[in-house]
C-alpha cells in the first residue's frame, strides 16, 4: 500500500522521532511497564506505522465489505442497514418462568431469543432421573418433553423470532422439538429461523459435556446438518463455538484456531456424507468470545473471516459467497467477570461488547453484571441489554463499516493473529495426515487440545497471582468491604413442579405410540440412517429427552476421556 520511497521516508522520520522526542521522555520518566501485552499475553508495540503493514495487499487481504475475503465484514452496509441481533441468553427454573422472561425481553426491545438449559437437559437426562437431583432448573430451563417447549413458546410466534439454543449432546432432541412447535403453529419448516449450538467437537475439547463417543457424536451432528438443508434452510444447525474454548483458558489465537479447525472438520464430515459444500456451508455459523483486550479481539474477528473465506475456497472448492462468509454470534467473556465489586462488570461488558461490534459480529449477548454470583436478575439483564442499545444508538460505532480498518495497529494485529492461527490449523491438519476431520479427532483422543488450553490457563493465572495481569477489584484497587447485589434465587420447589409435570405427560400420552417411535429410532441408529426424522416423530408423541438419548448411549456406549501424555 506504500511504495519503497514512502516507507524509507517513514522509517527515517520514525528514527528522528525516537531520537528527538521519544528517548528524552523515556530517559526522564520511563513507561509504566517494561512490557505491554494483551490478555492472551500477546506483546504489542508502542507504535505502529505503515512499515508494519508494508506487505498488505488491499484487494487480496482486505477488499470491501460484503466481498471476499470478508476481512471488513460480511455485508456491504453492515450496521447501517440494520444492527446486530441483540440476543440475551435466558432460561431458568420451569418452562413457565422462562416464558415470562422471554416475553419480558421482547417487550424491552430484544430482537432474538437465546435459550439456556439446565444441566440434566444438557446431558440428555429427564428431571426424574436420580442423576438430576438438585440440578433441575438451576442453571437454565428444564426441558423433558415437547410439553415443556410448548409452554416456553406460549404466545411467541416462531415465524417472527430467531431463536438460539445453547445445547450440545442432546441438541438434536431440542431441534426436533422446535420443528414440532413450528408444525403445531402452522409455520412452514422452511421459514423457521434460529441457531442450534450442536458443536460436539468443542465439547470434547473444552466444555466436557457428552453422551456418546466423539465419532458417533460427529455423525449425529452431520445428521442435523443434512436434515436442516432439506427441511429448515433458514435455521443454522451448528454454531461452531470458540466461546467455551476461551472460557476454559485458551488464548485468543487458540480460540480462533481450534474453532476454525472444528468448523473445517464439520465441512469434511458433511462432504464425506455426500453433501455439496455450497449446499450446506451457508448454514454453518460460529460463536466467539469477546474479552477485554479490545484491539486483539477486533483483530481476531477480522482474521477469522479472512482465514475462513480463503480456506473454504482453497481447500474445499467453495464457490458460493455465502459458503465463504463467516457469520458469527458473540458473547462477552463470562470468565472475566468478578464477584468482587460486581458493578465493575458493567464496564468490562461494555468494552467487550464494543469489541464485538467493531469486529463485525452478527449477533451479540452481553453478560449481566451479577453473573459471577448467580443467574442474572431482571435488573441486571436490563442493564446488559441497554448496554447493547446504547452502543447501537448513541456511540456511533454502528455508523461506519469496519471503523478500525486501516489502523496500522489493527491491521498488523490482524496479520499476526492470522499467521499464528494458521500455524495451529496446519499442525492439526498434519495430525490427521491431511484431514482436518481426523486431525481434530486425533487431537481429542491424544489430549492435544486439553494440554494447549491448560498451559495457557495456568500461565494466565500465574500472571494474575504475580500482579503482572491486573484485575481491578481482585488483585488491585480492592476494598475492605464489598457489596453484593440482590440476586435471582431459583425456587427450591422447581424440581418438584417439573417432575410432577413430567409424570402428568407420561400418564396422558399414548404409550404404544411412544414405543413404536422409539423402536423406529432404534432402527435408524442401527441401520446408519439419518436419525432426525425419527427423533421428530418421537418428540411429537411426547417421548422424553432421556428416553431418546438413552437409545444412542445403549447403541454407541458411553465415553471416558483419556488425556494423553505430552
Amino acid at each position: 500500500m506504500f511504495d519503497d520511497d514512502d516507507l524509507a521516508a517513514i522509517r527515517e522520520g520514525r528514527e528522528e522521532w525516537e531520537d528527538e522526542s521519544l528517548d528524552p521522555v523515556l530517559d526522564g520518566y520511563g513507561e509504566r511497564s517494561e512490557r505491554f501485552a494483551t490478555v492472551s499475553n500477546h506483546e504489542v508495540d508502542r507504535l505502529y506505522t505503515p512499515e508494519d503493514v508494508a506487505d498488505l495487499d488491499y484487494d487480496e487481504d482486505l477488499g470491501f465489505p460484503g466481498e471476499p475475503p470478508y476481512t471488513r465484514g460480511v455485508y456491504p452496509t453492515m450496521y447501517r442497514g440494520r444492527t446486530w441481533t441483540m440476543r440475551q441468553f435466558a432460561g431458568f427454573g420451569t418452562p413457565s418462568e422462562t416464558n415470562e422472561r422471554f416475553h419480558y425481553l421482547i417487550d424491552e426491545g430484544q430482537t432474538g431469543l437465546s435459550t439456556a438449559f439446565d444441566m440434566p437437559s444438557l446431558m440428555g437426562l429427564d428431571s426424574d432421573d436420580p442423576m438430576s437431583d438438585g440440578e433441575v432448573g438451576r442453571e437454565g430451563v428444564a426441558v423433558d418433553t415437547l410439553r415443556d417447549m410448548e409452554i416456553i413458546f406460549d404466545g411467541i410466534d416462531v415465524s417472527e423470532v430467531s431463536t438460539s439454543f445453547t445445547i450440545n449432546p442432546s441438541a438434536p432432541v431440542i431441534y426436533a422439538m422446535y420443528v414440532a412447535i413450528a408444525d403445531q403453529q402452522g409455520v412452514p419448516r422452511e421459514e423457521i429461523r434460529g441457531t442450534l449450538q450442536n458443536d460436539m467437537l468443542k465439547e470434547f475439547i473444552a466444555q466436557k459435556e457428552w453422551v456418546v463417543p466423539p465419532r458417533p457424536s460427529l455423525d449425529i451432528v452431520v445428521d442435523t446438518v443434512e436434515f436442516a438443508v432439506e427441511q429448515t434452510p433458514k435455521f443454522k444447525p451448528i454454531s461452531v463455538s470458540g466461546y467455551h474454548i476461551r472460557e476454559a483458558g485458551s488464548t485468543a489465537v487458540q480460540e480462533l484456531a481450534f474453532t476454525l479447525a472444528d468448523g473445517l472438520a464439520y465441512v469434511e464430515a458433511c462432504e464425506e456424507r455426500g453433501m455439496d459444500v455450497d449446499e450446506f456451508a451457508p448454514q454453518l455459523s460460529f460463536f466467539f468470545n469477546s474479552h477485554n483486550s479490545i484491539f486483539e479481539e477486533v483483530a481476531k474477528f477480522r482474521a477469522g473471516r479472512r482465514i475462513w473465506a480463503n480456506l473454504m475456497a482453497e481447500w474445499y472448492g467453495a464457490e458460493a459467497d455465502a459458503s465463504r462468509a463467516m457469520k458469527f454470534h458473540t458473547q462477552t467473556a463470562g470468565q472475566s467477570l468478578t464477584a468482587q465489586q460486581p458493578l465493575n462488570n458493567v464496564v468490562r461488558v461494555t468494552i467487550q461488547a464494543l469489541a464485538g461490534v467493531l469486529g463485525g459480529t452478527q449477533s451479540l449477548h452481553t453478560n449481566s453484571f451479577d453473573e459471577a454470583l448467580a443467574l442474572p436478575s431482571e435488573d441486571a439483564v436490563r442493564v446488559a441489554l441497554r448496554t447493547q442499545q446504547i452502543i447501537a444508538e448513541e456511540s456511533g460505532a454502528a455508523d461506519i463499516v469496519d471503523p478500525l480498518g486501516g489502523s496500522f495497529a489493527v491491521e498488523a494485529l490482524t496479520d499476526e493473529v492470522e499467521a499464528e492461527a494458521m500455524e495451529y490449523i496446519r499442525e492439526i491438519r498434519e495430525m490427521g495426515d491431511g484431514s482436518m476431520r481426523e486431525g481434530v479427532l486425533t487431537g481429542i483422543d491424544e489430549g492435544y487440545f486439553h494440554r494447549e488450553i491448560q498451559d495457557s490457563a495456568y500461565e494466565y493465572q500465574e500472571r494474575v497471582e504475580d500482579g503482572e495481569e491486573v484485575v481491578v477489584g481482585v488483585n488491585a484497587y480492592t476494598v475492605a468491604e464489598d457489596t453484593e447485589p440482590e440476586t435471582l434465587r431459583v425456587d427450591e420447589a422447581v424440581q418438584e413442579r417439573q417432575r410432577d409435570r413430567l409424570a402428568e405427560v407420561k400418564a396422558d400420552r399414548d404409550d404404544e405410540a411412544v414405543e413404536d417411535a422409539l423402536a423406529a429410532l432404534d432402527d435408524a441408529i442401527e441401520n446408519d440412517e439419518n436419525v432426525m426424522p425419527a427423533i421428530v416423530d418421537a418428540v411429537e408423541v411426547y417421548a422424553t429427552m432421556g428416553e431418546i438419548m438413552d437409545r444412542f448411549e445403549t447403541y454407541h456406549g458411553s465415553y471416558r476421556e483419556s488425556i494423553g501424555v505430552a
